[in-house]
């Protein structure tokens, strides 16, 4: 079972936002016989702002995916590539859907939304986002989506579609509904959503 995530945030030197794209579509199949990541993402946050996402079944796993060729790749673009090194944060995963039958279509969008528990109310935070889980489960135009608790004690949810239909659908689902409806008693700052871009993904099926 999924638990453990990376969100790797890469700022990139003007001009090279191709580049980029292409370092990324060639990581892609070395990422595919990694049998430890059981999720995979090359996403594009906006112009020079590019992220990877990685999912997996334990810290050994997360490991060495940061500590691989893959990594090793990454660290020697630094220079050539990026304005500044790599910003990587470990996640917790506490909820996930992943598909059960390969999809019929790569997904090309992507939520990211963080926020602050508010004092006192992680647990409750918690459970709300480990009882979505099920209504992310009925959503068929979501196809991958992750509960996540970030390393600087931030909470959040990533989650991916094939199109921005899919993205529209889930955005005025029931789970933004519920969120919204329990906002005053739950969340201690106001929601950071981001709607990247999906590049290349790897999803085990």
């Amino acid at each position: 079972m999924i638990s453990k995530g990376i969100l790797i945030r890469l700022e990139v030197k003007s001009g090279k936002d191709d580049d980029v794209e292409t370092f990324l579509r060639a990581t892609n199949p070395m990422i595919q016989q990694e049998e430890n990541t059981k999720a995979w993402f090359g996403i594009r946050f906006g112009k020079s702002e590019y992220g990877i996402v990685g999912m997996f079944e334990s810290e050994e796993a997360r490991e060495k995916l940061l500590s691989g060729s893959t990594a090793n790749i990454l660290t020697q673009q630094i220079n050539t590539l990026f304005s500044e090194p790599p910003r990587v944060q470990r996640l917790d995963v506490l909820a996930r859907k992943m598909p059960v039958t390969v999809p019929q279509q790569p997904d090309t969008k992507a939520i990211l939304l963080t926020f602050k528990a508010k004092a006192g109310h992680t647990q409750e935070v918690e459970r709300f986002l480990k009882d979505a889980e099920a209504l992310a489960r009925e959503e068929p135009d979501t196809t991958a989506w992750f509960a996540i608790r970030l390393d600087n004690d931030e909470y959040g949810i990533f989650d991916v579609f094939p199109d921005n239909g899919g993205r529209f659908k889930h955005l005025t689902g029931q789970i933004p509904r519920e969120l919204a409806k329990n906002a005053l008693s739950l969340l201690g700052s106001m929601p950071d959503m981001e709607l990247p871009t999906v590049l290349e993904e790897k999803l085990v099926i």
